[in-house]
């Protein structure tokens, strides 16, 4: 594994990650719940969102490890992309073929490009936040899940 430099980010900058994915959350999900849309429908879109997240924190991490040179599979990676992939091409059709205004297609496509941005900004800030810290005190490493071969 090859030691990079870490840079541990600002406040303003990790609270400006956190702040613009709560934002986004809350937009999109109060969106949601004010929605004149059947509960199918309101849950197609919200299980969208988890999806998106979940795929975008997952890519942003097999990227991160890759770039500090620990082992990510081919098809891991490939995975990642074509999740974080498919989220935007469901939301996509789904917003396409939806009988709203213009608007309101708009305003879902917008909070969900800046719920996915601000979640994988905050796990990069989670992430060298950690490793800051251990470079300040490297006794405090923490235990591996499992022994070295």
């Amino acid at each position: 594994m090859q030691k990079q430099l870490t840079v541990r980010p600002s406040n303003a900058f990790v609270g400006a990650s956190w702040g613009s994915m709560i934002v986004g959350m809350l937009a999109y999900l109060i969106g949601l719940w004010n929605a004149q849309m059947q509960l199918n429908e309101k849950g197609y879109y919200f299980t969208i969102l988890l999806y998106g997240c979940f795929a975008a924190v997952s890519l942003q991490k097999s990227v991160r490890d890759r770039a500090e040179g620990l082992p990510v599979t081919g098809m891991y990676a490939g995975l990642c992309w074509g999740s974080l992939m498919a989220a935007v091409l469901l939301l996509t059709a789904g917003l396409w073929n939806a009988t709203l205004t213009l608007s309101e297609k708009g305003f879902y496509a917008m909070s969900f490009v800046l719920v996915l941005f601000a979640i994988v900004t905050v796990q990069k800030n989670v992430r060298d936040l950690a490793a800051a810290a251990l470079a300040a005190d490297p006794g405090d490493e923490p235990a591996k899940p499992f022994p070295s071969p």
